[in-house]
């Protein structure tokens, strides 16, 4: 039987809208909608149904609808599948709906953190001070060597290493801009803006890692029953204390998210399942791991194709 990942998105994956259709037809994620919309004591639901955008796009209100969409996803597609990955991996924030799927923390428990985690990244660094950059079309070792030069403006460092050719930067706005200039002047096919509150995963976050370490202390994860491929390090994590530790550093240190795919690949994983909504990620594994069967869960219409889709070829 080949063997299975579920992967999930974070943060830029959100639209008005998303869940909604997954709540009308499917109790499991009404379910859900209803203990997220219960442990943060807010019509979450509500606001991921039907917006405002405006309001969905604010960081706090972006992470944990993201992960409440997410799960929603996954309860469904459980309940039609069955406990069948292998691993879980989730991109920045989707770490922590990858975490409930591998069973160490609740729904309940994983929207708080995530709130909380909102809250503290844009207390750390107010709105119009960072900025993040995706450059696409030049090599790690280039941006690398391009983040380090324009740290003579301010701070600026890789945030998330994507795929083979698109690398995001993140960090205060003046070096971000000095570094686009660069990638640009370099051979860069693009440089894109990202339309983001905080320069996530960047050295000026780390108050709000330490903010979280503090949260993640008191909280209740239990040790993974799945192992999770730990976007700081792309090693299998299953230990509670581990993962907490990377969680804190997962806020201000660069997701290696190539590297978690290509650790999925090199141990027999054939199958990517994204779950939750957007298909970003699976355009990463088709340039990352090619050959590879992508599959996404986002709507009833996905998920229907999914289950065909895994019919044929498990």
């Amino acid at each position: 039987m080949a063997k299975m990942a579920f992967l999930f998105p974070g943060q830029g994956a959100q639209y008005v809208g998303m869940g909604k259709e997954l709540a009308a037809q499917y109790p499991e994620a009404r379910a859900v909608f209803a203990e997220a919309d219960e442990a943060l004591g807010m019509p979450l639901s509500r606001l991921c149904f039907e917006g405002p955008e405006e309001e969905l796009h604010l960081t706090v209100n972006t992470q944990p609808a993201v992960v409440a969409t997410s799960l929603a996803c996954l309860a469904v597609f459980q309940k039609k599948l069955g406990e069948r990955a292998a691993a879980v991996a989730g991109l920045s924030l989707g770490e922590y709906s990858a975490l409930v799927a591998a069973g160490s923390l609740s729904c309940g428990t994983a929207v708080t953190l995530v709130r909380k985690r909102g809250e503290y990244m844009q207390e750390v660094v107010p709105p119009g001070k960072g900025a993040m950059t995706a450059i696409i079309g030049l090599d790690r070792e280039e941006v690398i060597r391009l983040c380090r030069e324009a740290a003579a403006y301010g701070v600026v460092a890789p945030a998330n290493f994507n795929c083979p050719g698109q690398v995001v930067i993140s960090g205060e706005k003046n070096a971000v801009a000095k570094a686009r200039d660069m990638a640009r002047k370099a051979g860069a096919r693009r440089v894109i803006d990202l339309p983001v509150s905080a320069p996530f995963h960047s050295p000026l976050l780390k108050p709000a890692g330490e903010k979280m370490a503090r949260e993640l202390e008191q909280a209740p994860l239990e040790d993974a029953r799945l192992p999770l491929v730990a976007n700081v390090s792309a090693a299998y994590l299953t230990r509670k204390e581990e993962i907490k530790g990377a969680l804190v550093k997962q806020v201000s240190e660069p997701v290696l998210w190539e590297e978690t795919l290509r650790r999925l690949a090199r141990d027999g994983v054939e199958i990517f399942v994204e779950i939750g909504p957007g298909r970003a990620l699976s355009g990463f594994v088709r340039k990352t791991v090619p050959g590879a069967t992508t599959l996404n869960v986002d709507d009833p219409t996905s998920l229907a194709r999914a289950l065909d889709q895994l019919e044929e070829v498990v």
